[in-house]
């Protein structure tokens, strides 16, 4: 069975190329691809689906803003199973600072160019938001189109959605993105920040290999 993986926001594989998934199942990642202009969310998340072939049954998995898109994707070819690392299951267990966003519209409002080449490098300042012990954050965030930036930063704040028991999360306790008191996590990766899945990859694999057996 064949396993499409979707990374996070901004973020290639490498964030996720430590974790050790079944033999038995084929990986396949679908890379993020460059919003037209004025897409709708809906439009985009076509799109993205277009790589999955649904004549054979299929698993799902989404990291961070991945976990969303996934999500997306399985109302449009319903997976056996959908599994999200440090992602949220419904806009409830949105954070205080993405649900501000939402309500004052202000990702909306930013301009472009905020989310420039040299804006994305700051972000090594704020390392200690994803991960403190990783000053080299910036190694997983090599998608740095400043249209697609803004567009994600806009889509993540307006997400809304209903919780499906179908997908299974997995939350590191540290994690100040999709802090883990606003969710009912399936698992709880102790220590875990936002990149868990890079720096706590064996436990990661040891509950990717049950879930995917």
């Amino acid at each position: 069975m064949k396993i499409y993986i979707v990374s996070g926001l901004g973020a290639d594989f490498k964030v996720l190329e430590k974790l050790e998934f079944p033999k038995q199942h084929e990986i396949v990642f679908i890379d993020w691809l460059i919003p037209e202009k004025n897409e709708s969310f809906a439009a985009y998340i076509k799109r993205m689906a277009e790589k999955i072939d649904d004549s054979q049954p299929f698993y799902l998995l989404g990291y961070s803003f991945g976990g969303i898109m996934v999500q997306e994707i399985n109302k449009l070819k319903p997976a056996e199973k959908v599994v999200i690392l440090g992602s949220i299951k419904s806009d409830k267990e949105k954070s205080r600072l993405i649900r501000a966003g939402e309500i004052t519209r202000i990702p909306k409002i930013l301009p472009e160019s905020l989310f420039n080449e040299k804006t994305t490098r700051a972000y090594s300042v704020l390392r200690k938001f994803f991960d403190p012990k990783k000053p080299k954050v910036l190694q997983y965030f090599r998608v740095k189109d400043p249209y697609y930036l803004k567009w994600s930063v806009e889509k993540i704040s307006e997400w809304k959605f209903e919780e499906t028991s179908k997908v299974v999360q997995i939350l590191g306790d540290r994690d100040i993105v999709f802090p883990i008191k606003n969710s009912k996590p399936d698992y709880i990766i102790k220590g875990g920040t936002h990149l868990f899945p890079a720096t706590k990859f064996k436990e990661v694999s040891r509950i990717l290999e049950g879930e995917f057996e």
